[in-house]
């Protein structure tokens, strides 16, 4: 079911009714309907994946049963070894076997050695990449005694499948919100508001930026062949700001329903192309992925103890690993090798923090070497992008040095679907400007002129609509 769908503008209200109107005496009866819903939520898509979150969810809740009334470390390991086993299982069959099968077949063709094999064809269930580490975390957290292993299997349940977040987003970490599903909760009119306005910024991220790149993003890619260098490199622009607004928009969304139901998310994206460097970056990027692995791969690997060169080599992994988490396909992997080269020399002159604060924090306007470094970050951002959006590598190493053939003949092409190009360049810049002004909130409905950027967005809502089908979002994939 999709947030910006027919479906689920009926779904919502039903649910918002039960749960504040029907549930509201009774803490178990709002969590059994958030299970139930969620359930639902997740099923229209398709039922029968529902048994994998099922059986996801009883097996991380009695690791964590068991590993709470055990004391033997050994057996400890082995249950949580069991939990990671299980779940990583699960999504390296659905999203990896045939990418496995397929290069492998491929390494023993080098040595004059012909397999026969075909792969499966396996359908990869929305989300299974969110919720994997959502539960892997329960687990985790548990293991190392910072979190009690809960007896509440409803709520467990609950906080596995919550619908705002359930397919894309964030991954939380059972320590901020399993505790929520505890606590009886009273509707606050607030932050309900707040939720609302949350949630309508995020549709315009979706529908009027991101939708509207889509169509030329779409077209650009599939003939970049036979385009010139600026259209390409429009192309790219486009996708940039298209991942972005579909993502944050998706993430938005969530956190703002979740406050309808008396729930906070942690915060998932940061004005990213506002960055100054690639750290800042990812400091602001995907934050709650960036987090996860730096929690429980990064560290754990060693982090930024020891020499320089294990250093390195645990960035590198954390961001292969991060590409490899994204898609079966040498094009992500390759999108996070070219983010780490760019990462690695920050680390090596240890100014890979020195940008941790709002860019232009005291002024409106950046200075000009902010701006140069902005420019020049987003500029690496969307050039790897066009290897995260490319069906190969070949496509994408070809469509980069299409861009720098400085073909120019003909200036833009004006591609022949529903607007100009031009308008929707004019579009994005405005949406970039009401980002600026709004990097010191989470979203623009904070400050000034509050009712005046509302009645923008809500406009631009209907008028884009009124053209817009419903359609999934990108993360929706992996």
């Amino acid at each position: 079911m999709l947030f910006n769908s027919i479906d689920f503008a009926l779904f919502l209200p039903l649910v918002f009714i039960l749960y504040w109107f029907v549930t509201q005496k009774s803490l178990k009866l709002q969590n059994a309907l958030i299970v139930i819903a969620s359930y639902v939520f997740y099923g229209w898509w398709d039922w029968r994946f529902l048994s994998l979150i099922i059986f996801s969810t009883l097996v991380d809740y009695v690791i964590g049963v068991l590993l709470s009334k055990e004391e033997n470390n050994s057996k400890k390991k082995l249950y949580l070894t069991i939990s990671i086993v299980v779940n990583l299982g699960f999504l390296g069959f659905f999203k990896y076997y045939n990418f496995f099968l397929d290069n492998f077949i491929i390494a023993f063709s080098f040595f004059g050695q012909s397999i026969s094999s075909s792969g499966l064809n396996i359908i990869l269930p929305v989300g299974i990449s969110f919720y994997t580490f959502q539960t892997l975390s329960y687990s985790i957290d548990v293991y190392r005694k910072k979190l009690e292993p809960t007896k509440d299997f409803i709520a467990f349940s609950a906080f596995v499948c919550f619908f705002p977040q359930l397919v894309a987003g964030p991954i939380e970490r059972a320590t901020n919100l399993l505790p929520q599903f505890y606590k009886k909760r009273k509707f606050d009119k607030n932050q309900a508001i707040d939720g609302i306005h949350l949630f309508l910024w995020g549709l315009f991220k979706k529908v009027v930026i991101a939708d509207s790149c889509a169509m030329y993003v779409n077209t650009i890619f599939e003939n970049y062949e036979s385009l010139n260098s600026l259209s390409l490199l429009l192309g790219a622009f486009y996708f940039a700001f298209q991942i972005y607004c579909d993502f944050s928009g998706y993430s938005d969304m969530a956190i703002g329903l979740s406050k309808f139901f008396g729930f906070n998310l942690m915060q998932n994206f940061n004005f990213p192309y506002f960055s100054r460097d690639i750290a800042e970056f990812w400091r602001r990027w995907h934050i709650s992925l960036s987090t996860w692995f730096r929690d429980y791969v990064y560290i754990p690997l060693g982090g930024s103890r020891g020499s320089k060169w294990g250093q390195i080599k645990n960035v590198f992994i954390i961001f292969l690993v991060s590409g490899f988490w994204h898609g079966a396909n040498w094009t992500f992997i390759i999108w996070g090798a070219i983010n780490a080269l760019f990462f690695i020399p920050l680390l090596i002159t240890k100014k890979n923090r020195a940008n941790i604060d709002i860019v232009a924090e005291k002024s409106k306007w950046p200075s000009g070497l902010d701006l140069f470094r902005m420019v020049y970050t987003f500029s690496i951002v969307t050039l790897a992008w066009v290897f995260f959006r490319a069906k190969s590598v070949a496509i994408a190493i070809d469509y980069i040095v299409n861009i720098f053939c400085f073909n120019f003949k003909g200036g833009v092409n004006y591609l022949s679907i529903e607007r100009y190009a031009l308008e929707n360049v004019l579009l994005i810049f405005g949406f970039v400007i009401l980002e600026w002004l709004s990097r010191r909130n989470t979203h623009p409905f904070f400050g000034k002129y509050k009712i005046f950027k509302l009645g923008i967005v809500l406009l631009a809502l209907f008028v884009f609509g009124v053209y817009s089908t419903a359609s999934d979002f990108i993360y929706f994939q992996f």
